[in-house]
């Protein structure tokens, strides 16, 4: 005899109509659903102005794009409301920030 495969179908509960959100609505839950922590950029910005703490280069509406905001104690969740561990390093300086810990890590873990 044949083994014969089973299914067993279970029974989907009824859809509710009406009760559908609107595309709109959904997006507003769901940006209010943001952490606190996540709007640090437009603060630093405010708090420090839009020129780069590194290099001095000074941005404009049109460019502030180009400003990045650097953890200085590098953890992104520490996020104080004073600004206290946030630096506005343009895109280029920040890129060198990271590099030079990459790098002299490097170098260190060569030496031991």
């Amino acid at each position: 005899m044949k083994n014969k495969s089973y299914r067993i179908h279970h029974k989907r509960p009824p859809q509710k109509t009406g009760d559908y959100q609107s595309i709109e609505e959904t997006l507003k839950k769901l940006k209010k659903a943001e952490p606190p922590w996540s709007d640090y950029r437009e603060r630093s910005l405010k708090i420090h102005g839009l020129i780069c703490a590194k290099c001095g280069r000074e941005f404009d509406e049109n460019t502030r794009h180009l400003l990045t905001v650097h953890h200085k104690g590098g953890n992104h969740l520490n996020n104080p409301p004073d600004g206290s561990n946030w630096e506005n390093l343009c895109v280029y300086c920040h890129d060198d920030e990271h590099t030079r810990e990459l790098l002299g890590k490097y170098l260190s873990e060569g030496k031991e």
